[in-house]
């Protein structure tokens, strides 16, 4: 997968659809989360995420037809489907959802929001992207007020080898999400349609989770109740067809490290829809970390010196 082309000009400020874009790809993801809290219980983790991606692809392929985008793509191609489908849609999501096994969510939101940086040194360092500092001044400002805004969930923990190995996989969770935005950008500027991209890497993602499952032995079971299958169609056709298509989007039109700042916001999103759906109770840290983030956001968002 060869990358050879390389940007050039100065980051531009953003238009009014980056605006809306980036305010439905936060909007959306970050109710995402009281959502995959629904998908936990009999059905295994891997499982749910196959019928999440097995039912957004079809719709994103259909989607991609009725826009007239070609659906059919050389061999060359399919390789990076194979890749995005590899690291966005089976690994980075399986990651996450083993890792929330041995940490505190608080502390897997801390670690995503660092795809804000990680975005910002490998845009650098495949793209020979120019380093904003204000970029990653802001996404430091997010890091570090994710980390107070969740520290009360995480005063408590222990840094036991449970714990080490949470870390370790959400770190690798987030490698991957950084490593798929690099290959959303790279197809992008070899010129594959962005819906059909995304469509296609589903299905491989998909069909990558399906392998892994019967390695498992998981059994490919529903869970039929109003909650789960409610969770598992905003997921597909929101948080999957919606999020990902504006996200990518986004990615294409102002570059992969202001996009990462996503990460930072989408856990503020989520600690609001906790304070009405779970009575989650703001203190003084968490009301600091959202300042440290909406200042990371404004340095992040504002149009670059000419």
């Amino acid at each position: 997968m060869s990358i050879s082309d390389k940007p050039s000009g100065r980051p531009r400020g953003f238009a009014p659809l980056d605006y809306a874009l980036y305010t439905v790809s936060v909007l959306v993801w970050g109710f995402s989360w009281i959502a995959l809290h629904y998908q936990i219980g009999q059905v295994a983790p891997e499982v749910s995420v196959i019928w999440r991606f097995a039912t957004a692809s079809p719709l994103m392929l259909l989607l991609a037809a009725w826009r007239g985008e070609r659906l059919r793509f050389r061999l060359a191609e399919h390789r990076y489907f194979l890749g995005l489908g590899a690291a966005i849609f089976s690994t980075n999501f399986v990651l996450f959802y083993y890792a929330g096994a041995h940490v505190a969510s608080g502390l897997l939101s801390i670690v995503f929001s660092l795809a804000s940086i990680g975005n910002v040194a490998l845009g650098s360092l495949i793209f020979g992207t120019r380093v904003e500092r204000r970029v990653l001044a802001g996404g430091v400002f997010g890091v570090v007020g994710i980390a107070l805004m969740f520290y009360p969930e995480l005063g408590g923990m222990r840094l036991d080898i449970a714990a080490l190995i949470g870390l370790a996989l959400s770190l690798a969770g987030t490698v991957c999400f950084c490593i798929g935005n690099m290959l959303s950008l790279a197809a992008q500027r070899r010129g594959l349609p962005i819906f059909a991209t995304i469509g296609w890497s589903m299905a491989y993602g998909a069909g990558l989770m399906v392998l892994f499952s019967l390695a498992r032995g998981d059994r490919f079971t529903l869970e039929w109740s109003a909650t789960y299958l409610g969770g598992l169609l905003y997921l597909s056709v929101i948080g999957s067809v919606i999020a990902f298509s504006v996200y990518f989007t986004l990615l294409g039109r102002i570059g992969a490290a202001r996009a990462g700042y996503t990460t930072v916001m989408y856990p503020v999103i989520a600690l609001i829809v906790s304070t009405f759906a779970e009575n989650y109770r703001w203190s003084l840290l968490a009301v600091l970390g959202l300042a440290a983030v909406l200042a990371g956001n404004l340095l992040v968002l504002r149009a670059p010196r000419k």
